[in-house]
């Protein structure tokens, strides 16, 4: 589990280093470009739920394809092309939408002048969309294969391109004039850019990816996988939205606090999403071991290998927790200038209430991968609706506007509702493992 889940690991953390060095460069312009950039990042993140459903999809039904064996290289090949081709709809829909991120801002009750700003940093950002979302089908590819190598490389590789980038568009770096916000949002395209391109050179090179010829009749319609891979992802897209639009919705009421509660929130919701990636990314190999054993009818592997992941999961974000009740103040003063000392602090106390939920947010994501792994989606949703939207939202609102906690009561909600996902997933995973050969019977003969 772990020679699978550290590469992806960090390549998910790679993803972040993108936003974090965005983050960085923006902060030392002020607080509007940061305030901007985490609105727009918001309503961005909010569409690549529907994407990021979609390639985990994906990444499920070509892990069990693999485990079968017989005829793994034709079906995989049919799976990710069709995949593929839901992006064209998708992107035509999105990309409108994130088109007109101003209004949309502007109708939640945002600054003028913020929505404004945070527009043309979503769409420079816009553009890189479908690469990244082809990244995210042939990295699914790769986990499949036990091949997470690839992907690490070329993400490493997309953050110093980016860091170059947002050093020359908005530092100003060989006395360049910043574009501000639209530079950032630019050098992140560019970098999404590079992935899928990276990504796609790496695996023609390599004479046993080659084999599977993924271009292959590449405009051929398989129109019932297709309809699996849609059947199994909205569900999972519905649940990253509730949790992405959890935070985002938070960010969006840091907006009716202050431009300072918005900037702090940005820096405490960037470490926490850092942390978060390394689970993230043991779920994402929870869903290829789970499926492997799955596809090839091993109940008991796919019982031992979700345990793990989870275990694993569970211990890293302790070490984190401790890190983050500890050094908050530190980090803080890592992103913000002295001269803005109440966001400091403000930032320091939100980091501390992400300490407290980082257990949590790391035992409900793993277990979220590990029951993607025996196709489970839908009561995945149904818990996310619950504990993000059913009590976390209301709970935050209650403690941060009656009861007059501001911002930290906001974060405080966020922790009771990741309490709640995180019990619920973990029992979930327990009811299907305890039944495991019953699941794994079902899911051959489907």
């Amino acid at each position: 589990m772990l020679a699978l889940a550290w590469p992806l690991a960090l390549t998910n953390l790679s993803q972040i280093a993108l936003v974090l060095t965005d983050t960085f460069f923006l902060g030392r312009l002020g607080e509007v470009p940061l305030a901007a950039a985490t609105l727009g990042g918001n309503l961005y993140f909010i569409a690549m739920a529907l994407p990021f459903g979609l390639g985990f999809a994906a990444a499920a039904m070509l892990a069990q394809e693999r485990g079968r064996v017989a005829r793994h290289m034709r079906e995989m090949r049919r799976t990710l092309r069709q995949a593929a081709w839901l992006m064209l709809p998708l992107f035509a829909v999105l990309g409108t939408a994130l088109w007109h991120t101003g209004a949309i801002l502007r109708a939640t009750g945002q600054d003028p002048a913020l929505a404004e700003a945070a527009q043309s940093y979503n769409r420079a950002l816009l553009w890189g969309m479908p690469a990244f979302y082809g990244f995210l089908l042939l990295r699914g590819f790769l986990a499949a294969l036990q091949r997470p190598g690839p992907a690490l490389c070329v993400s490493a590789g997309a953050v110093l391109l980016n860091a170059v980038l947002v050093y020359l568009l908005v530092g100003g770096g060989l006395d360049m004039p910043s574009w501000g916000v639209v530079g950032a949002g630019l050098s992140s395209a560019l970098a999404n850019g590079s992935m899928l391109l990276g990504l796609a050179l790496w695996i023609r090179a390599d004479r046993r990816l080659r084999r599977f010829r993924l271009a292959g009749r590449f405009w051929r319609t398989d129109w019932r996988r297709m309809a699996e891979v849609a059947r199994l992802g909205l569900p999972i897209a519905s649940t990253m939205l509730m949790e992405i639009g959890i935070f985002s919705a938070t960010g969006l009421v840091m907006g009716w606090f202050s431009a300072s509660a918005v900037a702090a929130h940005a820096v405490a919701l960037q470490v926490a999403s850092a942390s978060f990636m390394v689970p993230m990314g043991i779920g994402q190999a929870a869903t290829a071991r789970v499926g492997l054993a799955a596809g090839a009818g091993d109940a008991r592997g796919a019982w031992r290998a979700g345990w793990t992941a989870i275990g694993l999961g569970a211990g890293f974000m302790v070490a984190m927790a401790v890190l983050l009740l500890l050094l908050n103040e530190a980090i803080a003063a890592a992103f913000l200038p002295a001269e803005r000392p109440e966001t400091r602090a403000l930032a320091a106390t939100l980091l501390m209430v992400a300490g407290v939920f980082q257990l949590a947010d790391g035992v409900q994501a793993v277990a979220a991968g590990a029951l993607r792994g025996l196709k489970d989606t839908r009561t995945p949703m149904l818990i996310a609706a619950l504990g993000y939207w059913g009590l976390a939202l209301p709970v935050g609102l209650g403690l941060g506007f009656p009861a007059a906690m501001g911002p930290p009561g906001v974060w405080i909600g966020l922790a009771c509702g990741l309490g709640c996902v995180a019990l619920l997933m973990t029992l979930r995973w327990r009811a299907m493992a305890a039944r495991g050969g019953l699941r794994v019977r079902r899911i051959l003969k489907a």
